[in-house]
């Protein structure tokens, strides 16, 4: 996963997992309330399992969208969902059309000089997702060394930049790298053997791989760093209550929940 790197790569965990210990009960703490404000969240809804659609009801679903719903619930605010691609995302909330936007994204002073970011919510590392019968490489350099295999990767994300990097030379603008317009598409394209590899985090990984066990596996090591956090307008006014309410849910386990939840246990929902 995850992936969402604009113009500057950033580091990664070898388990994509929230940020901050559970350390038992919190002391009881008091958080600002926005007295039944309406926040207008965005995502892009197509990058399991952080935001995706549920298949059984069509709703959108995921760490993501449990997350943002809590920290409404916890600041006493209505969180209401709209979707965007991800190409206009961080305009759109720079903007002021979203209040708060959300889609595995990568935290970079780049970025920063546009929007601003949350406090971290998860930290993340990326491996190369294969399909279950892969045999021709078992690593990046091996993947590197044949010119007859292919990546995907969404442009302008994480997923491609350290595609680029450490699959190919650097290479932007290689044959050998194949662009979706969705993260879900790329994961498609390798399932149907039209990539042979996607880079994502650990645990969105698993999730791919428990979510389709005859499918895919991970081969070699983690690759790059990376640190996710929710992005909102430059002096928005949300910036101070988000982080608190993220700062008691990171206390408290409710974010190990989540990440329980959404990373390991999903697979028996399907």
């Amino acid at each position: 996963m995850l992936r969402r790197t604009f113009l500057a790569l950033g580091a990664i965990a070898a388990l994509a997992v929230p940020l901050g210990l559970a350390q038992g009960p919190a002391e009881a703490q008091t958080l600002p309330d926005l007295k039944g404000r309406t926040i207008v969240a965005v995502t892009e809804n197509a990058y399991f399992p952080l935001n995706f659609t549920d298949p059984k009801t069509g709703q959108g679903i995921g760490w993501e969208y449990d997350a943002v719903n809590e920290i409404g619930k916890r600041l006493n605010a209505k969180i209401e969902w709209k979707t965007s691609s991800w190409d206009a995302m961080i305009q759109a909330v720079q903007n002021g059309q979203f209040d708060i936007g959300m889609d595995g994204i990568s935290i970079t002073d780049e970025r920063k000089k546009q929007i601003a970011f949350s406090d971290p919510y998860m930290v993340s590392e990326q491996f190369m997702l294969v399909r279950a019968d892969e045999k021709r490489f078992a690593d990046s350099k091996s993947f590197a060394a044949d010119d007859k295999l292919f990546v995907g990767a969404q442009s302008g994300t994480t997923n491609f930049f350290v595609s680029v990097t450490d699959l190919l030379g650097g290479n932007d603008k290689s044959p050998r790298l194949k662009l979706f317009e969705t993260f879900g598409a790329s994961v498609q394209a390798l399932k149907s053997g039209d990539v042979d590899t996607v880079l994502m985090d650990k645990a969105g990984a698993e999730g791919n791989i428990a979510a389709s066990p005859d499918s895919f596996k991970i081969v070699g090591n983690g690759l790059g760093h990376d640190e996710f956090g929710f992005i909102l307008k430059q002096g928005s006014d949300l910036i101070g209550p988000v982080n608190a309410a993220l700062a008691a849910m990171k206390a408290d386990g409710t974010t190990k929940a989540l990440d329980k939840k959404w990373f390991f246990d999903y697979k028996t929902a399907n």
